[in-house]
């Protein structure tokens, strides 16, 4: 039960911090002020006009009564009644009324003074909203009837007014100082997820100077602190794979040297395949080492870069289904990169290729599905491991080093995207690709 209710509110409170913590402000607020307005409302504002109401009513008995009475002089009666209790009156000679009940439900002075004429055995009609200020009523009276203009405050109070201004401009002012007070709360925790995400996405942020409460600047900091750690890693990384490729370029080329003075053809061919992958395998990763490190982020058109890397291959092979012209903000030989070692490993094994690019709310989908042999479910997470080979036909097959998957994935998730592998409609492997923007 607790957990059904607790799922239910998960779905209807906003997803926002700065709406939450004003939820959490304004709702104990405006539930005191329903609360003291339904309660002023009942014992004090409905009683009041009730006997008000009633007071009223009494007068207009005793006018009518007087009125009535056997002898009395009637223009006399009306000129007293209208002075001292300003109330207009006039008398007609006939016997019905020409107008239509227009009681409405809904109000409170409708409901009193119908509730008090019925209580005096009186037939009434009356309309609280045909005059602004005025309420119009009739009473029927033996040959005719009268009709009263009633002036609207000796039927209601006014301090309704005074009191609805009084509770309201206050809860206003708390909810206005407490909107104030959580963006400048909020602001500096949005801050900091922006540029958590610029740099989640490879792009250049300058140094986030964090601010306002303790907690905030305490996460800025720390942010601050594994952002610098992060780059130094990337930085000893790129020096590291620069001084591998230094150490070993030399030694690979003596060995081809020395290879060329051999003059069995056999093992020539051996070991010139294992030379050759080697600094294949070398080229390959410092590239994108290289390249990563360098590249900045630019705005592109997504489809003319996938058109542009299909184009070399052969149109017979590959459909492409191109979707609405968007432009992405990204490394984008990166991306070059990724897209054209995933459409390369499917030209290896496939004969069928169809592309699907996708255009979403705040990401883009790229698919690539294929009708080649696949990947077992149980190896889809461990080809995205460097140098990591499913079997050794296959590699033979494709020349892989098993590094093309590898550094698709990085490339993808260095733009805060992810990659993942299932089956496709024909039968092969169904590559996504999500890119958030």
């Amino acid at each position: 039960m607790f957990y059904g209710l607790s799922k239910f509110l998960k779905k209807i409170l906003p997803k926002q911090l700065f709406y939450r913590s004003l939820l959490i402000v304004a709702l104990p607020i405006i539930i005191l002020q329903i609360t003291i307005s339904v309660v002023f409302f009942d014992s004090l504002w409905i009683k009041t006009n009730a006997g008000m109401t009633r007071a009223l009513v009494g007068e207009i008995k005793t006018f009518i009564d007087s009125y009535n009475r056997e002898g009395a002089d009637k223009i006399f009666v009306e000129s007293t009644f209208e002075e001292y209790l300003e109330i207009n009156v006039i008398y007609y000679q006939k016997k019905e009324f020409d107008d239509l009940m227009n009681e409405k439900w809904y109000s409170p002075i409708d409901r009193a003074l119908r509730r008090e004429l019925k209580s005096k055995n009186l037939q009434y009609w009356f309309d609280t909203s045909k005059f602004k200020n005025t309420v119009n009523l009739k009473i029927k009276n033996q040959d005719g009837y009268f009709e009263f203009f009633i002036p609207r405050e000796r039927l209601t109070s006014t301090s309704v007014r005074i009191f609805a201004l009084w509770i309201t401009l206050p809860a206003v002012l708390i909810i206005a100082i407490a909107i104030i007070f959580l963006k400048n709360q909020t602001r500096p925790i949005k801050k900091l997820a922006e540029v958590s995400k610029k740099f989640g996405r490879g792009e250049d942020i300058e140094e986030f100077v964090p601010s306002e409460a303790s907690e905030i600047r305490q996460a800025g900091y720390e942010f601050e602190r594994m952002r610098k750690r992060i780059l130094r890693h990337l930085n000893q990384r790129s020096e590291m794979l620069s001084g591998i490729s230094h150490d070993l370029r030399t030694p690979l080329t003596r060995m081809k040297l020395q290879l060329a003075l051999i003059k069995d053809e056999n093992l020539i061919k051996r070991f010139s395949s294992d030379i050759d992958e080697m600094e294949k395998m070398l080229n390959e990763y410092l590239q994108f080492s290289s390249e990563s490190n360098k590249e900045q982020n630019e705005e592109f058109e997504f489809n003319e870069l996938i058109h542009g890397i299909i184009s070399k291959f052969d149109n017979n092979l590959i459909t492409f289904n191109r979707s609405e012209n968007f432009n992405f903000n990204g490394r984008k030989i990166s991306i070059k990169r990724c897209l054209n070692n995933l459409i390369e490993n499917s030209t290896k094994f496939a004969n069928k290729i169809e592309i699907n690019f996708q255009k979403l709310k705040s990401s883009v989908l790229i698919i690539i599905e294929d009708n080649g042999p696949g990947i077992p479910i149980h190896e889809r997470e461990n080809v995205f491991k460097p140098f990591y080979k499913i079997d050794k036909s296959r590699s033979e097959k494709s020349s892989s080093v098993g590094l093309g998957l590898s550094i698709s994935s990085d490339i993808i998730r260095s733009h805060g995207g992810k990659i993942e592998l299932s089956d496709s409609k024909f039968g092969g492997l169904k590559t996504t690709i999500s890119l958030p923007f």
